[in-house]
């Protein structure tokens, strides 16, 4: 156990939904600001956003304080992607590092765009289907560059160190080696996933080729560093919130009683009364209305 822990406001699959973080003391925190990047030398710590094989477009809200996870919601509804064939939802269980942040003031040397003002977004290979808002601790083995109607996205890939196979994953060669084909099928997936919602598809830098662990380490480090620069007010945010109950040198530290007050203000937590059809009922709802 990591001493994190997460409370649901509000019911699943609305628009009012939140999850919330808490730290080892029962606080509120923020899951973008206040959990460390490192879980330990050379481990890194991811927010899981979105379960594997599930559907709901869920994502550290950037611009909310504390930054809870919510869904995403685009023109009125919430989002749901698609089941693309042959694939069921995220297959992955996807997430973010937290204290990185891809800067849309900075154009990429390797891809040539700015980054898409977000926390650097996380694959999750192992064997386990996380849960929404857990903090779990990773390995990281390599990172694809994808490009995102212009912004630099990229998409690191890891594995959680509790998996049972943890040992034998060291670097992007051997999931090629002992996961035949799930390199292609994530590459696949990000090229179309949004495809059914009448976009085009993604492309890719690199000929759409995997970078090793050490490009990767050093991308999430670049990334850290625009975060420092962000929460410590170097860099405009434009919108971004960046309160926090830890960051000591950061202007935009409050105390844990001024961070209770933002969530105690909200709808009161989800017990499992409120419990709805899962998201893959939901969003075949969606898609008939």
């Amino acid at each position: 156990m990591n001493g994190f822990s997460s409370e649901e406001r509000a019911a699943p699959f609305t628009l009012e939904y939140r999850v919330f973080l808490k730290n080892e003391k029962g606080q509120y925190i923020s899951p973008f600001h206040d959990v460390p990047i490192y879980a330990e030398k050379d481990v890194f710590h991811m927010v899981v956003e979105v379960p594997r094989w599930s559907n709901a477009k869920m994502e550290i809200a950037t611009k909310d304080p504390l930054n809870p996870i919510k869904q995403d919601v685009k023109k009125g509804k919430l989002r749901y992607v698609a089941n693309l064939f042959p694939y069921k939802g995220y297959i992955w269980n996807y997430g973010a590092i937290p204290q990185t942040w891809e800067d849309p003031g900075h154009s990429d040397k390797h891809t040539g765009c700015c980054g898409d003002n977000d926390p650097i977004d996380v694959c999750e290979i192992g064997s386990k289907v996380c849960t929404r808002g857990e903090i779990i601790k990773v390995k990281v083995l390599g990172i694809l560059a994808m490009i995102d109607e212009g912004e630099t996205d990229w998409k690191v890939i890891a594995i959680n160190v509790d998996d049972p196979d943890a040992a034998n994953y060291n670097n992007i060669s051997d999931v090629e080696r002992l996961k035949p084909g799930y390199l292609e099928a994530t590459v696949d997936w990000f090229r179309r996933y949004k495809v059914p919602d009448g976009k085009p598809e993604n492309e890719f830098a690199f000929n759409a080729e995997f970078k090793d662990k050490d490009f990767a380490v050093d991308i999430i480090k670049s990334t850290h560093d625009y975060w420092k620069a962000l929460v410590t007010k170097k860099t405009d945010g434009k919108g971004i919130s960046c309160m926090n109950t830890t960051v000591s040198e950061s202007p935009f530290k409050c105390d844990p009683d001024a961070a209770k007050a933002i969530v105690d203000a909200l709808p009161p937590p989800c017990e499992s009364a409120c419990s709805l059809p899962t998201d893959v009922d939901k969003w075949f709802h969606h898609q008939k209305n």
